[in-house]
């Protein structure tokens, strides 16, 4: 029996993609953007070693789809971020790709036309433009490493990034954050559990060697020299949140336990809002609470906003999507955002400077 019998008999076909180099060579980092990432990179460091004073906060929409949205989004979160500037490190959320239960769209990258046309090609091109523009705005963007192939092709444009809730148990995601080049959040699991995302960060502190693709698009062994700065993501789950100071004092007491970095991000949507995105805005202030009442280990924050409140469907006709409304999870608008970020630093700007963290 011939070998072409035996295999890809659920393969419908094949093309060969742009190589991360050539993407790289057609739309480069310019001088601003690539000082935007290092600076945004260091900061954030500098804020989990305690050198840095401030929160940084990941804020934007739950999913990008429409890249015009994203621009203004984009150009509006800047100014904001100047003016909160010595008190929180305002980083943009550019998820592109999404994790989905069962089906769904599943991001940008992966169907960039909304229309199941999966030109992936054109998605790396669209996100990749989308992240040099911001990037040149001197705003550091955050994403979720979901697809372990697609890092090699933008990665050099992001300052944080995020594996998700149900990517945190993988080993693949484990070793593929163990060589990514800046922080990595991980988050607890979907049924609420601490030890997933403990696991994943002494795992990716450690060396790994795995099968990938280099800048030529070739298979290659990419052998790891780990990375220290994993830190917990709490998001809730199992139908509670856990961003309450009894949820965080446990959160820390198993980092200390695992010899683990005692830093958290609060991630103020999922299940710590019960998916309603008016509960994010009380999530921030019961955060704020807290780290006023003395807290050290909240580090950093998350936010799902956009342009409008809420979320929608993707319509049979695309031209009836609404402006600035998420097609994934419902979002805060920008006007809430906007006072929910400037209540924040008001009452913390004080504050931050004398906390110590470790």
């Amino acid at each position: 029996m011939s070998g072409n019998k035996l295999e890809n008999l659920n393969v419908a076909s094949q093309e060969t993609l742009i190589t991360p180099e050539a993407l790289k060579k057609e739309m480069p980092l310019s001088e601003k953007a690539a000082d935007t990432v290092a600076k945004g990179r260091q900061a954030i460091y500098d804020i989990m070693d305690g050198k840095d004073h401030r929160l940084f906060v990941v804020v934007g929409p739950c999913s990008i789809h429409d890249v015009e949205a994203a621009r203004d989004y984009a150009t509006r979160l800047k100014k904001l971020a100047d003016e909160v500037s010595d008190t929180l490190l305002i980083v943009m959320r550019v998820y592109f790709e999404k994790p989905r239960t069962t089906v769904g769209w599943k991001g940008l990258i992966n169907d960039p036309h909304l229309n199941d046309t999966f030109d992936i090609e054109q998605g790396l091109h669209i996100g990749r433009r989308l992240l040099l523009d911001i990037n040149e705005l001197g705003l550091p963007a955050a994403t979720e490493a979901l697809d372990p192939i697609s890092p090699q092709y933008l990665q050099d444009t992001i300052a944080w990034s995020a594996i998700g809730a149900r990517t945190t148990e993988s080993q693949t995601h484990r070793e593929m954050s163990s060589g990514l080049s800046m922080a990595i959040g991980f988050k607890n699991g979907t049924d609420g559990s601490l030890d997933v995302a403990v696991n994943a960060m002494k795992s990716v502190s450690h060396p790994h060697s795995f099968l990938g693709i280099d800048q030529q698009g070739q298979v290659a062994i990419i052998r790891t020299k780990g990375n220290n700065y994993g830190h917990v993501v709490l998001r809730g789950g199992g139908g509670k949140p856990n961003y309450d100071s009894v949820s965080v004092a446990l959160c820390e007491q198993a980092l200390e336990k695992s010899g683990l970095r005692k830093s958290i991000m609060i991630d103020c949507s999922h299940a710590n809002s019960s998916k309603d995105p008016a509960i994010q805005p009380l999530v921030m202030q019961d955060v704020t609470h807290q780290i006023l009442e003395g807290n050290s280990s909240i580090q950093s924050l998350m936010v799902e906003s956009n342009i409008n409140w809420g979320n929608q469907s993707i319509p049979d006709n695309l031209a009836d999507l609404k402006y600035g409304v998420s097609i994934t999870d419902a979002c805060i608008d920008w006007p809430t955002t906007e006072k929910a970020i400037r209540d924040m630093r008001e009452k913390l700007k004080d504050v931050l400077p004398k906390r110590k963290v470790g």
